[in-house]
């Protein structure tokens, strides 16, 4: 008798529901994760609250674990969902608390958000409750993501640390306030001690300023400490938003762009940060100092405390009169520097080329122009502000020395009520004046470069981003049904399209040949298959969706794609193939390489998967590389899979391998295959020939060859054994049809 089929269990793990939870949770606040994101720690059998929160906090939200109790628990009266933890590895959302009633609202997370939530007791909950909670929330930068990178950004981004702001201003109060006592009692000291020869005061004295002076280094110490939080929580989150920002931008602008040119001007930020947190938070600190102790300047002398502020005015004239020409010459210096750092890149990145063709001293000509010109603007920069530094010198050296003389002069005439002691009490304190506001003024010329940099840097960082859809739009069930209808597409800056009213459709499963004369628009149908330029016209679906209406995180995850020219990141084998999956094991990419045929020369390498690719992938062929980048694509396991020119750099051995596994790979997805060798298209079910932006005809090969001149064409040029056996032999003949004899 025979047996009947067991039934596949289709209940979720308990890691599932769990992973589910926290999605659910961060979907409440308009963050949309995919589960398969997830990467489990070593050992852990269901992921744990540290691991979630982690896994959350890396897709832009701010997800942290604790444990509660059930006091806390049942009090959250209405609040966004709080993922629980369960004993057996899963976990609920709780949606509400009753503290009257002694309940808690749970809701599946596995079920319809509609429907409606389940009432626990703390004797129930308790049964399943490990106590441990997620709780999660949409980070609060999200804003200062996407708001353009000026001043006013900066700015916001300093007050996120109001706080600790509030306890350095506090300190910095506290700290003028002490610094006045050292020039007083410096002043009774020479007035009282001295004069009369007082050891009993001289000992109270030495007692208080030894007090004062040990609460001042710890006062020191805390604001120092307290600035070191500050600068280094504001360089990190500059860091972070500044590269979120940087990947966040369209592929069409890097392809626009000099790659070394937008690091250049990225890196201008970092001119910036150090401005803000160096030299303009000390000398908006040492203002408090001036607010102080400038009551005090001129209650010991009006007229030697006017001095000071004439001068130190004076000071802030000159700098102010040489800002813009200084302000020119530097944004010169910062284009030269970013221009020089440009060719440098380009060097560093072509080094095999340039040595391939021995253009050293090509590239060693242009490096020496681009290093004349950063040092001649650097030069001329400097000479502007040496100009300006010996102008305002003389006012300095009067704040220094001449007001001492002056001082002198009154003591010396007894013109005021000015004694030696009171004099050196003004000059200690009128030091502590005269350093803020020259500061000041030194600001102001730092303002023409900081304002440079903010503007180079906002160059690249303010281009329009594809953050919106990638945070947003439907994330259906992909299974490969393609259909274009009128799409025409033009690159900026072209006056004709690249696409014109091209419609074809492909169903779901089949493999779709795409061929035609060089820039005939092959490529441009899979870049918009992949979301990398949008502004089309007509309609291109995916499965009956508008592709413009998909997350374009979710479309570029369902495809795969292999170019004609694949980067390899620097790291193992097995590093490189899981790129887009990090958390699957090594049976899938074991897989996923005997898919591709990369398995036979991987198990060959010295360490096999854990072999070590090089930058630039020095250290294998082009072939491996390929077929390393096919096995990448295929890991994912993508409904859809793209092949752009994925063969051309292959040797005929692995192009054999690669193609006699084509019709195993497409099994069960659909692909797409531009290719120049149409011999490797004949099993497609469909092959669009393409011309001058427009569709010639689709059909089978069989059926192109007959009714189709531009394919058969193509294939008779690439098939010239067959071509011999149907044209004239003689070699005259053969020049004229344009073959070879």
């Amino acid at each position: 008798m025979a047996q009947p089929d067991p039934v596949e269990d289709t209940r979720p793990t308990p890691t599932t529901i769990c992973l589910h939870a926290a999605a659910a949770a961060a979907r409440y606040h308009g963050l949309s994760v995919d589960v398969r994101d997830f990467v489990a720690e070593p050992g852990e059998v269901s992921p744990s609250p540290a691991a979630l929160a982690r896994w959350l906090n890396d897709q832009g939200a701010v997800a942290r674990g604790m444990r509660l109790s059930w006091r806390a628990l049942v009090r959250v009266r209405s609040a966004p969902p709080v993922v629980l933890m369960f004993r057996d590895g899963s976990a609920g959302l709780m949606v509400a608390g009753d503290p009257a009633r002694g309940v808690v609202w749970l809701r599946d997370p596995m079920g319809d958000e509609g429907t409606p939530p389940v009432p626990l007791d703390e004797l129930r909950l308790s049964q399943v409750w490990t106590g441990d909670v997620l709780l999660v929330k949409r980070r609060r930068d999200q804003s200062e993501a996407d708001a353009p990178i000026n001043a006013e950004w900066l700015g916001r981004m300093v007050l996120r640390e109001r706080r600790a702001l509030r306890d350095i201003l506090l300190a910095s109060m506290v700290l003028s306030v002490l610094a006045i006592f050292p020039p007083l009692i410096v002043m009774q000291v020479i007035d009282k001690v001295v004069n009369y020869r007082s050891m009993s005061t001289l000992v109270s004295i030495t007692a208080i300023l030894g007090v004062m002076s040990f609460y001042e280094i710890l006062l020191t110490y805390a604001r120092r400490e307290l600035a070191l939080v500050v600068t280094t929580r504001l360089d990190t989150r500059i860091s972070l938003l500044v590269f979120d920002r940087l990947l966040a931008l369209p592929l069409e602008f890097f392809e626009r762009q000099q790659a070394g040119q937008v690091i250049g001007r990225v890196s201008a930020i970092y001119r910036v940060r150090d401005f803000m947190t160096g030299r303009l938070m000390n000398t908006v600190l040492d203002l408090f100092t001036l607010v102080v102790v400038l009551p005090f300047l001129f209650y010991f002398s009006a007229t030697l405390a006017w001095m000071t502020l004439a001068a130190a005015g004076a000071i802030g004239l000159v700098v102010a009169g040489f800002m813009l020409p200084v302000g020119r010459l530097v944004a010169r210096k910062v284009q030269a520097d970013t221009a020089r750092g440009a060719a440098l890149y380009e060097t560093v990145a072509g080094i095999r080329t340039i040595k391939t063709l021995a253009l050293e001293r090509t590239r060693r000509e242009l490096w020496d122009d681009r290093s004349a010109q950063s040092a001649l603007w650097g030069l001329a920069a400097g000479r502007m502000g040496n100009v300006a530094a010996t102008v305002a010198q003389p006012f300095e050296l009067f704040i220094n020395r001449g007001i001492l003389l002056v001082g002198a002069y009154l003591v010396l005439t007894k013109r005021g009520d000015m004694a030696g002691g009171a004099l050196m009490a003004f000059m200690m304190l009128g030091g502590r004046v005269a350093a803020p506001l020259v500061g000041l003024a030194r600001l102001l010329d730092d303002a023409g470069e900081v304002r440079t940099a903010l503007a180079e840097a906002g160059t690249v960082l303010n281009q329009p981003t594809e953050r919106l859809a990638m945070t947003t739009g439907l994330r259906p069930r992909i299974r490969g049904a393609l259909s274009f209808a009128d799409v025409s597409f033009s690159y900026p800056g072209a006056t004709t399209r690249a696409l014109a009213d091209v419609s074809f459709e492909v169903p779901a499963g089949s493999m779709l040949g795409l061929v035609g004369r060089s820039g005939s628009g092959k490529s441009t149908i899979t870049r918009l298959l992949q979301g990398v330029s949008r502004s089309y016209t007509g309609y291109l679906k995916l499965d009956g969706v508008d592709l413009r209406e998909i997350n374009l995180v979710h479309l570029r995850r369902s495809f795969g794609v292999v170019l004609q020219d694949n980067f390899l990141f620097r790291g193992t084998v097995r590093d490189n193939i899981t790129a887009g999956r990090p958390g699957l094991t090594l049976d899938d990419v074991v897989r996923a390489a005997r898919l591709a045929g990369a398995e036979e020369f991987i198990e060959r390498m010295p360490a096999g998967y854990e072999t070590w690719i090089e930058e630039g992938s020095t250290n294998i062929s082009g072939g491996q590389r390929q077929r390393l980048a096919i096995a990448r694509a295929l890991i994912c396991d993508p409904r859809l899979l793209i092949l752009d020119e994925a063969t051309s750099a292959l040797d005929p051995e692995s192009e054999a391998v690669v193609n006699a596994n084509l019709q195993r790979i497409a099994r069960g997805r659909t692909m797409v295959i531009v290719s120049h060798r149409l011999s490797s298209l004949v099993d497609c079910d469909q092959i669009c020939v393409m011309d001058q932006g427009r569709v010639a005809d689709i059909g089978p090969h069989a059926a192109l060859l007959d009714r189709c001149a531009i394919y058969r064409t193509l294939w008779f040029q690439q098939n010239r054994h067959e071509a011999r056996g149907r044209e004239p032999a003689h070699p005259a003949a053969m020049l004229a049809e344009g073959q070879e004899a």
